[in-house]
């Protein structure tokens, strides 16, 4: 009996020994991120200190572009594009212009965003929002790259409340915008390209007309007329008029695109109209908001263009647009934001006040707004601010985005911070990764986080990453090479395009860490130099790499649409192979 009941203690010590074995095994493949900190120190904002009736452009700094917004009542809502981010399309509410919450997203479940094999510049582009007081429902229109989708649109009673499942609209083209006029009915205008074998030159583009059917939300077939043939001046061969929209004042239809480019040329044209068919009339006095003739300069804000009007709570007119804010080497890294002007409608054309000017740091408030809020009680922060993530609360703050696929997919929150369960997908793939990102959102940033992980083998890995794309990023995180976990800085980079396009990736440093305790990581810039530093144990922070390039963190040369991301990556197909140090 003696015998029997040590063999039976025996077997649970096995069993139990394995149990802990195989769950401390688990558990070290989970990434445990404690908490996050991004500081943001530009000196525009400590040579421009805010006075008391003053707030800062632009609104929505970082990767937020191509922004669209309506007006129910008191309440306003804007959002802007997402392309292959998870969720999609953030949507921001106000009462005044100044102070804007993030209420959430419009694509926020897998019926609606099927980004999954989409390249990050693709996906969302320029979503349109608009509310139609005929049946008290809004209507976000938009192109999405992926999944088959093309144009579509979806529809709400309450934007707090969630969105419809996307309806697919029979039309080709790009940025299409909703339109609702007095007597009810509704018209949709979008860009494409001229008929086929009119093209005269690269670059040419049409904007069409269609009739809307509001109960079967569809195009009306046979509807569709070209309303602008190029642009302003067909003679002068004006390219990419794109982003239209159509407002009604004073009897007349006004028809509002983006010409030139989302570029160096970008600006913001109108035309005018008695029916919402046409024929539309250029202003004499086009553009009515551009950066393009100025060169550089301190504090330069340039590409403007891409608008949208609403009437703000003064009675007066504004409009949002994007537009970039380049480093001293004239990169693009923060990508293209929300900025914000009033316009003066006084007359008969709507001219962007101070818009054909260099844009300056900062705005008066509209008539009878008193209280600059961003950064408190919730309200979206701009300017220089400190914002910390202990990944306590129950809802995930809306700032972090998954790429291609949703954060619930490879996250949780607990106790002690962010828990990454990571894919068998590497940051270089065009799949959804186990990935959460912020947005940069200043020239002078840094961004740092605390990890508790302990990779199995070389195919483990959890860090940071600095990503404009697929093709162009930083991987900064720990994985295991033999008995030894190492701390690697890899650069990747792509050259040529389609099928001659080859990625390079190149080891920038490694060093041997101890990761028995939790290890700080950090990502700083200054400007176009970007550093990457680590502290273990609580000691002091220690610079691997030395200074590297932001370059390939641009825009200009990554391509695409898109600002950095920062992201808090985990990857169980990690490819960082660096000798023992």
């Amino acid at each position: 009996m003696k015998v029997y009941r040590k063999y039976v203690l025996l077997v649970a010590w096995m069993v139990l020994t394995t149990v802990e074995a195989f769950s401390q095994s688990g558990k070290a493949n989970q990434a445990v991120f404690h908490h996050a900190t991004y500081v943001g120190e530009d000196q525009v904002y400590l040579d421009n200190p805010l006075g008391a009736d003053e707030f800062y452009n632009p609104i929505l700094q970082g990767c937020y572009p191509d922004p669209s917004i309506t007006r129910k009542g008191d309440d306003y809502f804007m959002v802007a594009s997402s392309f292959a981010m998870f969720p999609g399309v953030p949507i921001f509410h106000s009462k005044d212009l100044v102070n804007w919450t993030q209420i959430g997203h419009v694509l926020d479940r897998k019926s609606q965003l099927k980004v999954s094999d989409a390249g990050i510049a693709f996906g969302i582009f320029a979503p349109d929002i608009k509310y139609n007081p005929f049946n008290d429902t809004f209507y976000m229109i938009t192109t999405q790259f992926a999944g088959g989708i093309g144009n579509m649109v979806v529809k709400t009673k309450d934007p707090f409340q969630g969105w419809s499942d996307p309806i697919q609209l029979k039309f080709d083209g790009i940025d299409p915008g909703i339109f609702f006029d007095e007597d009810g009915k509704a018209y949709v205008v979008h860009n494409d390209a001229p008929d086929r074998g009119k093209e005269r030159y690269s670059g040419h583009r049409v904007i069409k007309i269609w009739e809307y059917d509001l109960d079967k939300d569809q195009v009306v077939e046979g509807t569709d007329k070209i309303i602008v043939d190029g642009g302003v001046d067909p003679s002068k061969n004006p390219i990419w008029i794109e982003a239209p929209h159509i407002y009604k004042k004073n009897g007349a239809y006004y028809l509002m695109c983006a010409e030139g480019g989302t570029g160096d040329n970008h600006s913001e044209v109108i035309f005018k109209s008695d029916h919402p068919m046409g024929t539309y009339i250029p202003a004499p006095s086009n553009p009515i908001l551009t950066q393009r003739y100025f060169g550089r300069r301190s504090n330069r804000v340039d590409w403007a263009g891409h608008a949208d009007l609403v009437l703000g709570p003064d009675g007066k007119y504004y409009g949002v647009f994007l537009g970039i804010r380049p480093n001293e080497k004239n990169r693009v890294n923060t990508g293209r934001e929300t900025f914000i002007l009033p316009v003066d409608w006084s007359g008969e054309w709507p001219v962007f006040e101070n818009g054909l000017v260099p844009l300056e740091p900062k705005l008066k408030m509209p008539a009878g707004i008193s209280e600059n809020k961003t950064g408190q009680e919730g309200f979206f922060p701009n300017g220089n601010f400190t914002y910390t993530e202990d990944f306590k609360s129950e809802r995930l703050d809306f700032r972090w985005i998954g790429l291609r696929g949703p954060r619930e997919d490879f996250m949780k929150t607990t106790k002690n911070g962010v828990q990454i369960t990571p894919f068998p997908v590497n940051i270089k793939e065009v799949k959804p990764t186990s990935t959460l990102f912020y947005r940069q959102q200043h020239k002078h940033f840094s961004f740092t986080a605390t990890l508790d992980y302990q990779p199995r083998s070389e195919r483990d890995l959890a860090g940071m990453v600095c990503l404009q794309s697929e093709a162009f990023h930083y991987v900064f995180g720990v994985t295991k090479v033999g008995d030894d976990y190492l701390l690697v800085l890899e650069r990747t980079e792509a050259e040529g395009n389609g099928r001659n396009r080859k990625v390079n990736s190149t080891i920038i440093a490694s060093t041997q860490v101890d990761l028995f305790k939790p290890i700080t990581l950090q990502v700083k810039a200054t400007s176009d130099d970007y550093q990457f530093g680590y502290a273990t144990a609580g000691g002091e922070l220690k610079n691997l790499g030395g200074v590297v390039s932001g370059d390939i963190l641009s825009t200009n040369v990554a391509g695409g649409f898109t600002g950095t991301l920062i992201g808090l990556y985990a990857t169980s197909a990690n490819d960082i192979l660096p000798g023992n140090p």
